[in-house]
């Protein structure tokens, strides 16, 4: 298997990328998965309305550092001009924009945006002719099989992706209707590979090292976005590319597994501070600790604590006890 992967100008070191999360991938996320091995990561959606409106909220989301870089923009919205504009705007920010067009979630797909635009071919093939215009960065989409299971629009918009000027497309072989129920359907993957030329990227059920090699070699895909399965396990990246490399994968020791967690709260203390900084590692400390005996109990009390001196006490007694 080869090592990198073009997609448009961007050459990346390796076929592994952390999928954009909303409220998970923001700048520590990212740093632990790059240290972890990825070579593409995502920010979190960013609304094309908080963009051309100056929200300096939305700006702040791609808030990003040097060892963070090439970073991928993921934006969301329905109104072909104004991506356009908001990807006018993120030019500078970023080495790669990416459009959602797969979140299922209601506030997204009531909007238009989302998965919502798998509805509509044609309104797609719009949204990225505007946005290849008004952009020479790397540019993707990002799609479900449909919105609901049989319509399959997948192919339709693959192929209006490929003809507009699109460098690569993820397909989440999943439909909205399914949201995250179920299993993904690889071989709908494997039909979208088979029916572009561009990169395809595949993403959906990846937990494991072997998850990836799998699918790269059950769908021929060109690259895999991990989502969920990096919540709490960044070491998924480098156990893949060792297995990709025809290396056996080393698992985190329980040394390495409170170094990590430590290092992730010193980073969100670093770029967060304060409150959201305890708040942010709460939350994933209960994906770090899964699995583990006692992860219930530990998880338990750590939705209790108010201070940074406790929680890192916590988790040294909890990792390294």
């Amino acid at each position: 298997m080869q090592n990198s992967v073009a997609i448009g100008s961007l050459t990346l070191r390796n076929r592994v990328f952390l999928a954009p999360m909303a409220g998970i991938t923001n700048l520590p996320m990212r740093i632990i998965a790059r240290e972890g091995g990825a070579s593409l990561t995502f920010t979190e959606m960013v609304s094309v309305n908080g963009l051309t409106r100056e929200g300096r909220k939305s700006f702040d989301l791609l808030k990003t550092t040097p060892q963070d870089r090439p970073i991928g923009m993921q934006l969301f919205g329905d109104e072909p001009e104004m991506l356009a504009e908001a990807a006018r705007l993120v030019e500078g920010y970023g080495e790669l924009i990416d459009i959602n067009m797969g979140c299922p979630v209601k506030k997204v797909v009531g909007t238009g945006a989302g998965s919502a635009l798998m509805k509509d071919p044609a309104k797609v093939g719009r949204i990225i002719r505007c946005v290849r215009k008004a952009t020479a960065l790397p540019f993707t989409v990002k799609i479900r099989t449909g919105w609901v299971c049989g319509d399959d629009t997948y192919l339709e918009v693959g192929r209006i992706a490929q003809e507009e000027g699109c460098d690569a497309i993820t397909l989440h072989p999943r439909s909205r209707a399914q949201m995250f129920e179920g299993k993904a359907n690889w071989a709908k993957l494997a039909e979208l590979k088979s029916a572009l030329k561009i990169p395809v990227i595949g993403s959906g059920d990846l937990f494991s090292a072997d998850d990836v090699v799998r699918m790269m070699r059950e769908t021929g895909c060109d690259a895999v976005m991990v989502a969920r399965g990096a919540m709490g396990n960044p070491w998924l990246f480098r156990e893949a590319l060792a297995l990709l490399g025809g290396e056996v994968p080393v698992p985190p020791t329980v040394a390495e597994r409170l170094a990590v967690a430590r290092r992730h709260f010193e980073l969100f203390n670093e770029f967060e501070g304060g409150r959201v900084a305890l708040m942010e590692m709460r939350k994933h400390l209960a994906w770090y600790s899964k699995g583990l005996p006692g992860a219930a109990q530990f998880r338990a009390a750590v939705n209790r604590i108010e201070h940074a001196a406790e929680l890192v006490g916590a988790m040294e007694e909890f990792f390294d006890g």
